[in-house]
């Protein structure tokens, strides 16, 4: 069995007064292998994020289940830790106190000096030393986004959900990070599912990227392997030929999705659903 299975998972909300559920994505089934970093993208509304919250637990499923290592995922747990996009930091907690305070709910029994040594420890692989006992108020927006992924990485979660972390930070910080992100993998080789509209991240950080329909009822409809072969950077990444490959038949597929999303409001009919995936390889 796969460390990480999404089996058949779909989600409704309520619709309008008067109206009957809205299915927001259906069936959605994937198998992530441990160790693996695989990415989602695809249109606002298709259910990305919902996806997400569901396998770290903090949203419900309407059908189906999430196994992770051999157990039912049933509301959040240590074993998934989010980075979400907006920070999330303690606002009176400085750098040190932030992420510690993960490290002592990960590991309640350990004393103070391990505490501190394994804080530290993450706070160098992030690139943060000096600013442990600043507030998040006194950071730039790359920075707080180093304390969040510090804070994840620093519990040893099974899996690592990302939720479109880098969207609110600038382009060439977001480019150092991603670099920096890239590194802590190759450290630690956790598991990682991560969301984002961003192909070029998806292609440097990916084994394997998910494409999702428009919504309702949206769906995996690809998954495209990325055939680049690792350590990569974002210099070397865009000289392997595989790249335009992987790059044009990503932007192909959101391209031809967002004008099946517009004929749907027009009131054509959508594709129908496939019965799995179609894998993508070049």
């Amino acid at each position: 069995m796969s460390f990480l299975v999404v089996d058949h998972v779909s989600k409704f909300f309520p619709g309008h007064a008067g109206g009957g559920d809205v299915c927001i994505f259906k069936d959605v089934t994937l198998k992530v292998d441990k160790g693996e970093f695989v990415t989602v993208i695809g249109h606002s509304g298709c259910g990305k994020s919902t996806l997400l919250n569901i396998i770290a637990g903090l949203e419900t499923l309407s059908e189906g289940g999430v196994i992770l290592n051999g157990r039912e995922v049933s509301g959040p747990g240590l074993d998934r830790m989010v980075v979400f996009q907006n920070f999330a930091l303690m606002p009176w907690m400085t750098v040190f106190e932030n992420i510690a305070l993960a490290v002592r709910s990960a590991y309640p029994d350990w004393d103070q000096a391990q505490v501190v040594a394994h804080v530290h420890k993450y706070i160098a692989l992030v690139g943060l030393k000096g600013a442990e006992d600043k507030r998040p108020i006194a950071l730039s927006g790359g920075m707080k986004q180093r304390v969040g992924l510090a804070r994840a990485f620093s519990i040893e979660p099974k899996v690592l959900l990302l939720d479109e972390p880098f969207a609110q930070i600038d382009a060439l910080t977001r480019g150092v990070i991603q670099e920096e992100l890239v590194q802590m993998w190759n450290a630690t080789r956790n598991t990682v599912f991560m969301v984002t509209h961003d192909v070029d991240e998806a292609i440097l950080l990916s084994d394997r990227i998910m494409l999702m329909t428009n919504g309702p009822s949206s769906r995996i409809a690809e998954i495209v392997d990325v055939t680049i072969p690792r350590p990569r950077s974002r210099d070397t990444v865009i000289e392997h030929p595989h790249y335009y490959k992987i790059r044009n038949h990503v932007i192909h597929f959101l391209v031809r999705h967002a004008a099946h999303g517009v004929a749907s409001e027009r009131g054509v009919q959508r594709e129908s659903p496939a019965a799995a995936p179609l894998v993508v390889r070049f």
